[in-house]
C-alpha cells in the first residue's frame, strides 16, 4: 500500500537562536483548533501520517520535523542536544503564530520531541494550551525500579543507531529493512514505506542518505539518560494526557513501563495503548488518534 501525504496549505521557514532551520507545514482545516505535531529520534513527521491524517478534517495540523531531521537542512552537530531542541520549539512556536495567527494551540508530540516538549513548559517558555505526549522515554531517578531497564534500553538503541545502514539506492530498500523489524511487522499499511521517505534526503553522491546522521541519533539516545526528566503534573501550568506503550504485554518495552510509573507518581492522566511497543503511533495510529481526541474534547478543542 503506498500512501502520500498531502501537499501543504502553506509552508514557513523558522530560525532557531544559532540559525538552525525548519520547513514547517500546514494542513488541515485552517480555521480549526491548532495542532502542533512532530516525531521522535532518527524518525520525521511525515512517517507518521497514518496516525496525524485522522485530524485533518477538523483541526488546523501544522506539522514539523526536529533540527537534522527529515526536510530540514543538516544544523550544527555540536548543537545537536536537548537544550537546543527545546529553544528551538520557542522558535518554531513564535514562527507559527507570526505566519499563522496567534490562536491556543495543543502539542501532540512522541518521544524526543515529547521529552523537548515537557522542558520547554518546565522553562516556562511554553504557550501550549494542552499538550499530549506519546510515551516520552524519561529515565528515573537513581535507584528507581525502571531505572536499570530504562538506561539498557537507551544504550541498545544507541548502539543499533551507530550501526546502522546509512545509504541507500532507493527508500524502498529503507521500507523494507524497517518491516522486517518487531515492530515494524505491526506498522499500520504504508507507514515503513512513508517513513523510509521521510527520513531520507537525496545523497549528492547518488542514492540516498539518512537526514539525520546516526552519530547524532546516537547520542540523543544518551543524552536521554542523564537528562533527569521525572516531573510531577503540578509543575506545568498546562493540561497533559500521558500516551504509553502497554506496560503488560508479555516482554514490554521499558518506556512502557517508565510511563506507567512517571503517570502514578507525577499524577498525569495517563493511558495505555493494549499491545503496543514505543512506535504506538505508527503501530496504533487510531487507536492513538483516539486517546488524543478524547483528551482533546474535554479541554475543549473540538
Amino acid at each position: 500500500m503506498s500512501l502520500a501525504v498531502p501537499a501543504p496549505h502553506a509552508i514557513i521557514e523558522a530560525v532557531a537562536e544559532d540559525g538552525a532551520r525548519f520547513r514547517v507545514r500546514r494542513h488541515g482545516v485552517l480555521r480549526g483548533p491548532r495542532l502542533l505535531i512532530s516525531h521522535g529520534n532518527g524518525f520525521a513527521v511525515d512517517g507518521y501520517f497514518n496516525f496525524w491524517s485522522r485530524f485533518l478534517g477538523a483541526f488546523d495540523v501544522v506539522a514539523f520535523d526536529m533540527r537534522s531531521h527529515g526536510e530540514n537542512p543538516r544544523a550544527e552537530p555540536a548543537h545537536h542536544d536537548y537544550a537546543h531542541m527545546t529553544r528551538d520549539l520557542d522558535a518554531i512556536c513564535c514562527a507559527v503564530s507570526e505566519e499563522f495567527g496567534p490562536k491556543p494551540a495543543a502539542g501532540l508530540f512522541h518521544s524526543m520531541s515529547a521529552q523537548c516538549a515537557m522542558l520547554q513548559a518546565l522553562a516556562g517558555n511554553s504557550e501550549f494550551a494542552a499538550l499530549v505526549l506519546f510515551d516520552p522515554p524519561n529515565v528515573p531517578r537513581p535507584g528507581h525500579a525502571v531505572r536499570v531497564k530504562m538506561a539498557e534500553y537507551e544504550h541498545k538503541l544507541a548502539h543499533w543507531a551507530r550501526h546502522r545502514r546509512t545509504r541507500f539506492d532507493d527508500p524502498l530498500a529503507l521500507a523494507n529493512d524497517y518491516a522486517s523489524t518487531r515492530s515494524g511487522q505491526r506498522w499500520a499499511a504504508g507507514t515503513a514505506e512513508l517513513m523510509a521517505r521521510a527520513v531520507l534526503q537525496p545523497d549528492p553522491a547518488g542514492g540516498w542518505a539518512l537526514a539525520c546522521p546516526k552519530e547524532l541519533e546516537a547520542s540523543m539516545y544518551l543524552q536521554g539518560i542523564p537528562l533527569g526528566l521525572w516531573p510531577k503534573s503540578r509543575q506545568f501550568a498546562m493540561p497533559i494526557k500521558l500516551i504509553g506503550a502497554d506496560p503488560d504485554t508479555p516482554y514490554p518495552a521499558a518506556t512502557g513501563l517508565s510511563n506507567r510509573a512517571l503517570a502514578a507518581e507525577g499524577g498525569f492522566d495517563y493511558v495505555a495503548i493494549p499491545g503496543t511497543s514505543h512506535l504506538l503511533q505508527l503501530e496504533e495510529p487510531a487507536a492513538c488518534a483516539d486517546a488524543a481526541l478524547e483528551f482533546l474534547g474535554a479541554m475543549g478543542f473540538r
